[in-house]
Formats: structure tokens, sequence, C-alpha cells
């Protein structure tokens, strides 16, 4: 803006001075004075040298005002191309920015549709006693190994609990899933004091008659544990339990029966899992202590035979120096008649034994 006005001001003075010095030079009449043509030709020729200078300035500013005004240009495009990049990527930002929350939007709208499904099913007791039947096969499959459970075992008295723990002593752990979600959705719905007692009473209720039959049905003396689990697949529905039905967790526990949410259901289930190994271990362990004394008996055998085998040694090595003096007996007596001397009429004179002489005269 300041190159501009200064390109203006610059022009304005120009011409101004354009006129004056065509003014000056537009021609006269001659004066009469000589010294006064004199100066006006002086005059004259320092207007045209200033036109000249002036020009040149001019140029010069105009060259000035030409390179300042490109520069600002290139800067201001540079600028454009600058702040369109930023912008553009504020955009393409923004638009994942956006599609971001519209995926968020899309889940939440998926998951209250899941909710509204869960809602549907747990409010239907058939679909409810389903589900905290699912939660408690994929709890009890997920930490113990196949053959150490099973689901829907039928009991000698012809009771089907939905899962049974074979133990180590061969009694069987009970384990029976109940969801008493409408008793105690409507004790936290209660809008008074008297729907209070209302739900109170029928929580209650249901939790008594859970443990009553859980106690009757599925506790067998000599086939199953001493004590049952009463599954609650809900941690929240336990903790309103254990908090605000006290009496309700006692009778249980005097029934013989443990209510266990999935958290306590884990760890019962981790305890049992280390049970088993340790009753393993012991099984190998007395394993291990018969194939020992078997060992012991086998290694008894061998140095027995050992023994055997030395006294065996031993005697062929006495007949073999029993050998060897008689061997030795032999040589000193077949020196000593090697070295006797005999002459010849006393050769004669001997008598010869029959056997010889007839090997002699065989000989001949």
């Amino acid at each position: 803006m300041i190159e501009t006005l200064i390109v203006v001001l610059g022009l304005i003075i120009a011409a101004g001075l354009t006129a004056i010095i065509a003014l000056l030079l537009r021609p006269r009449a001659p004066l009469a004075d000589p010294a006064a043509e004199q100066r006006l030709a002086e005059m004259n020729a320092n207007l045209q040298t200033m036109g000249q200078l002036l020009a040149t300035a001019q140029a010069q500013l105009q060259q000035s005002v030409n390179q300042r005004l490109d520069a600002v240009t290139l800067n201001l495009g540079e600028s454009m191309k600058t702040t369109a990049k930023h912008t553009t990527d504020h955009l393409q930002q923004l638009h994942a920015r956006l599609a971001v929350i519209d995926s968020a939007q899309k889940n939440l709208s998926e998951l209250s549709s899941q909710v509204v499904s869960l809602q549907q099913i747990l409010s239907n007791k058939q679909s409810r006693g389903a589900f905290g039947q699912a939660q408690l096969e994929a709890l009890v499959a997920d930490v113990l190994p196949k053959g150490a459970y099973a689901f829907q075992h039928k009991l000698s008295n012809g009771k089907v609990p939905d899962c049974a723990i074979f133990m180590p002593d061969n009694g069987h752990l009970v384990v029976d899933a109940k969801f008493p979600l409408e008793a105690v959705t409507s004790l936290r719905n209660a809008a008074n004091e008297e729907e209070r007692k209302q739900a109170t009473a029928r929580v209650k209720q249901d939790i008594i008659k859970h443990i009553v039959d859980i106690a009757e049905k599925y506790l067998i003396p000599g086939e199953t544990q001493d004590i049952a689990l009463m599954f609650i697949p809900s941690e929240s529905v336990y903790a309103e339990l254990h908090e605000r039905f006290e009496d309700v967790m006692q009778r249980a526990h005097r029934a013989r029966v443990m209510i266990v949410s999935p958290t306590l259901m884990v760890m019962a289930i981790q305890v049992i899992k280390q049970v088993r190994k340790d009753a393993q271990m012991r099984d190998a362990a007395d394993q291990i202590r018969n194939e020992v004394g078997y060992l012991l008996k086998d290694v008894t055998l061998l140095g027995e035979r050992v023994n055997k085998l030395k006294a065996h040694f031993g005697q062929t090595t006495t007949d073999i120096d029993q050998i060897l003096i008689s061997t030795g007996k032999i040589e000193k007596r077949a020196g000593k008649i090697e070295e006797l001397e005999f002459d010849s009429e006393a050769q004669a004179e001997l008598p010869m034994p029959p056997a010889m002489t007839r090997a002699l005269r065989a000989a001949e």
C-alpha cells in the first residue's frame, strides 16, 4: 500500500514538473536585454538537466516499485499457497474426525440396539437362565481341562444340575446358575417404602427358594460334595444380595449352599484346579514310590547274581591254581628224570617190562 502511494506521488510530481518545464520551454518573444536572454538560456539548460534527472529518477523509482510489487506478489502467492495447503490439511483432519464421530455414533447405535436386545433377553426367565448357564460353562471350560467337569450331568436321584465338577475324592461339586434379576430390579426401582418392602420380601423369597431347591436336589451323601455352589451371573446382583440380605446369605451357609459371583466362581475354579493338580502329584508320587521299590528289588537280585558269578569265578581260579601246581610238579619230576645217568651195563641188566618188549618187537 505504501509503495503504491509513493508511485502515485512520484507520478504527480513528475507530471507537475513536466508541465512547468513545458511552460518554461514554450517559445516566447525575444527579449531586448541580452543578459536576460542569456539567463533565460541558462535556465532552460538547467530545466532540461533537471528534466533528465527527474526522468531518470522516475525510471529508477518505477523499476524499484515494480520490483517491490513483484516481491509482494510473489510473497502473496506463496502465502496463499501455504494458506491453501493448511486449509486443505485442516479440512482433511476435520473429515477424518467427522468419520471417527460417525463411526462412534454408529457403534453407539449398535451398542444401544445390543443393550435393548440384552434387556429383552434378560426380561424372559428362560432366556435369562440360558444366559447364566452359558456364562457358567464359559468360565468352567476356560480354566479346567476336559474330563474334569460335565454340563447337565445326571445324578443318581435323576436330577440334572447345570454343571458337575469331578473332584479327586470322587465327590462331585455341583454348580447351578440362578439369576434373580426381576426381584432385584423391582427392589432398585422401588419408588416408596411400601414398594421397597414388597420387593425385599420378593427377593428373599426367590433366593431362599433357590437355596432350598439346590440343597434338596444336589446334595447327595457319598456322591456329591458337602457343599454346592449357586452361581449368580451378575456382579451387581451379587453385590446387592451381599449388601442388603445378610440373613439370606447366612441361611445359605447353614444350608451348605455357597452363593458366588463370576469373580468368586473363577477363584473357586482356580482352587479346584490346584487341588486336582496336587492330587495328581500325590498319585504320581505313589507310582514313583512303587517303581522305586521294584527297582530296589531288581538291584538286590542283580547283586545276588553277581555274587554267585563271583563265587563261580573264584572256584574256577582255585581249580586253575591247582592245575598249575600239578603242572609244576610234573615239570619238576621230568627234570629230575632228565638228570639221572645210567651206564649201558646197568641198562642191559634192567629187566624190561613185557609191554615195552612187545612195543619193541612191533617196532622191529
